[in-house]
This record gives structure tokens, C-alpha cells and sequence, in this order.
């Protein structure tokens, strides 16, 4: 054991002359790296590179297809949307229309009952005047009757006779007559 201890001991000066650092290049130790690099890719080339390309090629159909479907969503959403847009439109248009024929109508029937109203207030109007000039009438006949009837009796008690009321009346009336177109 102490010749163990002792060889140590003289290799371990040696060890010092040799130290590593990290710029140094030992030859075995490159070795047996590289022998481990590609022992490392050829089980990884065998077993793990296959699933990996696998899954990243399963994963770029997928982002594909769900490229393709949310293009596909787009157009149909645009489409729907132009349809909404050309509904909204429509629905305009026809607010509108009903809307221009309501005022129309409304137009229409404002004019009527105008005209409605502008005629009844043109019947009442002749019928109130044709009731006032028969009115009038009435009244110029009864106040001539009157006149007539008064006349008569100042007459009679002027003459003191009473006459024929049917000759009398006549002759007032001729002359209230020819009073009118004196007139």
C-alpha cells in the first residue's frame, strides 16, 4: 500500500504538469466524447428522431387543417354577414316605403277629411243662410200681414166701416207690392 501511496504521489506532480483547463485539448477524453456523441445520435436517429418527426408532422397537418377550417369560417362569416348587411338593407328599404305610404295615405286623409269637412261646413253654411232668408221671409210676410191688419183697422175706424178683409188685404198687398219695386 505504501507503494500505492508513493506512486501516487509521483504521478500526482505529474497530473500538476498536465492540469486541465478549459482551453486544453486532452485527446481522450475527445475521443470517448465523440464515441458517446454519435452512439447518442444513432439511438436518437433509430428510436426518437422517427416519433419526433412524427409529432411534428401530425402537429403541421393539424395547424393546417385548422388554417383551412378558420379560412373557411372567415368566408362563411363574411358571406353571412354580406347577407345580414343585404337584409338590413331590405328591411330599411321597406321601413321607409311603408313609412313614404303611410304619410301618403296619412296625406291622402287629411286632404279628404279637409275636404270633407270644408264641404259639410259649406252645406251648413247654405242651409243656415236658406233658413235665415226663409226666416226673413216669414218674418217680412207676418210683419206685412201685420202692417196690412193694422192699416185696415186704422182705415176702419177712419171710415168707420168695416170693409171686405178679402178686397182689403188685396188692395194692402198690391200696394206693399208696388212699394217692393220701388225699391
Amino acid at each position: 500500500m505504501l507503494n500505492l501511496i508513493l506512486a501516487v504521489q509521483d504521478h500526482a506532480p505529474a497530473a500538476q504538469e498536465h492540469a486541465s483547463g478549459p482551453l486544453t485539448v486532452e485527446g481522450g477524453l475527445m475521443f470517448w466524447t465523440l464515441v458517446v456523441f454519435v452512439v447518442l445520435l444513432a439511438i436518437l436517429k433509430k428510436f426518437a428522431w422517427p416519433a419526433i418527426l412524427g409529432a411534428v408532422e401530425a402537429r403541421e397537418q393539424a395547424l393546417e387543417r385548422q388554417l383551412a377550417e378558420a379560412a373557411r369560417d372567415r368566408e362563411q362569416a363574411a358571406a353571412l354577414l354580406a347577407e345580414h348587411q343585404k337584409l338590413i338593407a331590405e328591411a330599411k328599404a321597406q321601413a321607409h316605403a311603408i313609412i313614404s305610404e303611410a304619410r301618403g295615405v296619412s296625406e291622402k286623409d287629411r286632404a279628404l277629411a279637409i275636404e270633407k269637412t270644408r264641404q259639410e261646413q259649406d252645406e251648413l253654411l247654405a242651409r243656415a243662410r236658406r233658413e235665415i232668408s226663409a226666416e226673413r221671409d216669414r218674418a217680412v210676410a207676418e210683419l206685412r200681414r201685420e202692417a196690412v191688419d193694422l192699416s185696415l183697422a186704422a182705415a176702419s175706424k177712419l171710415i168707420e166701416k168695416r170693409l171686405d178683409e178679402d178686397t182689403d188685404r188685396k188692395l194692402a198687398m198690391d200696394f206693399l207690392a208696388t212699394l217692393d219695386e220701388h225699391k
